[in-house]
């Protein structure tokens, strides 16, 4: 079997509102879009969806690195040796993990179909059934996050992240006030996503210890490591770095300076499903938590994610993979449910679900791509 087509794309996917974190306010996703066809007949499917302010490629970028560097030197290949194909992509460029990401993720889903498994039969079995996921609530007025995080709890929403970063005082009264509309059925997270510097980050994780928090998530702009460890030390609560954490090189430095308790890492930043679960190794050997996910993303993205979160129990509960919930729309025929706080691990061949061409193109999505001669 050879790889005769690959077809990328961009689809714009609104969102069920507006969203505030310290990178901006999105209304908006764009994701790129991935289709391997074969000589056989079958096809496999990926998505990855940058985040303006966050990811280090734009949703073109992907889409032009996919379709003019990295998919014309996967076609005509084998592509059930993902391997070789990862080996392929990073012979021709450094870096560039989204769109690597992108046509690693399809490769999994055509494979899995191709054996008739799926993904997590991939990498070595599930060892769980069910996911539970995490809940959000924005950088919003203290009375709404209330609102909506007890909203979270009674869907059955057991862990919830609280976005800070931006006035101090703000920031304390949010997170007060999802504490007290929660008690303790719920465990909450901060995350400043970059957007404060060491001495001001020392100041609200002190102000936030009151509050039972679990984990505050990268604080300082991503370059920041010595910052990051020196907040570690003097933080009441776990840090955790997320935009840090880049490669094996970045966390094998993080850990080198003790600059976090847990890592997070995600399918599309990290690079694609190995190089997540080679991370998810690496911070396991090191003592580090794990936790695993992406918050704005369609279903093809968010299962990869939940393949490998079913794969490792080095991966914490409260999956960030729900990004889902946050659109407005759907480009899969059959999507799982995870309204109310998990979700079913797939036993679908791949990666479980199949996009419709008809709501793809609802959306914007249209075949571009390299084929074989």
């Amino acid at each position: 079997m050879k790889i005769t087509a690959i077809e990328v794309g961009v689809v714009t996917m609104p969102l069920k509102g507006t969203y505030a974190t310290a990178h901006g306010t999105v209304a908006i996703q764009r994701s790129a879009i991935a289709r391997i066809r074969t000589d056989a007949g079958l096809e496999g499917w990926g998505n990855v969806d940058p985040t303006p302010g966050y990811s280090e490629m734009g949703v073109e970028e992907v889409v032009a690195a996919a379709k003019e560097r990295l998919g014309p030197a996967l076609v005509d290949s084998d592509p059930l040796n993902i391997t070789a194909a990862l080996h392929r992509m990073d012979a021709l460029c450094p870096g560039r993990n989204e769109a690597k990401a992108l046509l690693e993720m399809a490769l999994f889903d055509l494979k899995g179909k191709a054996l008739g498994v799926p993904v997590w039969s991939l990498l070595g079995g599930k060892l769980r059934n069910e996911v539970a996921l995490n809940a959000w609530i924005g950088a919003v007025p203290p009375e709404r996050a209330a609102a909506e995080a007890a909203e979270w709890c009674r869907l059955g929403f057991r862990s919830a992240k609280i976005k800070v970063g931006g006035e101090f005082k703000g920031d304390v009264a949010r997170v007060g006030a999802v504490r007290e509309a929660v008690g303790a059925k719920v465990s909450l997270r901060v995350d400043a996503n970059e957007g404060l510097n060491v001495e001001s980050a020392i100041r609200l994780a002190r102000a936030l210890a009151p509050y039972e928090i679990s984990l505050f998530e990268q604080p300082v702009p991503r370059t920041d490591l010595r910052g990051l460890a020196r907040i570690r030390r003097a933080s009441p609560i776990p840090i955790m770095a997320d935009e840090s954490v880049r490669d094996a090189e970045t966390l094998l430095e993080l850990i080198r300076l003790e600059a976090a308790d847990l890592i997070k890492v995600k399918v599309m930043k990290q690079g694609g499903i190995l190089r997540t679960l080679r991370l998810v190794a690496i911070a396991e050997a090191a003592g580090l938590g794990v936790i695993l996910g992406h918050g704005f993303g369609l279903w093809m993205s968010t299962l990869a994610e939940l393949h490998v979160a079913a794969a490792s129990l080095a991966i914490l509960d409260g999956c960030e993979a729900v990004g889902p919930l946050k659109m407005a729309g759907e480009v899969v025929t059959n999507p799982p449910d995870m309204r109310c706080g998990s979700i079913e691990v797939p036993d679908a061949a791949g990666l479980g679900v199949e996009p419709d061409e008809n709501l793809l193109a609802r959306y914007g999505w249209e075949n571009i791509g390299s084929k074989s001669d």
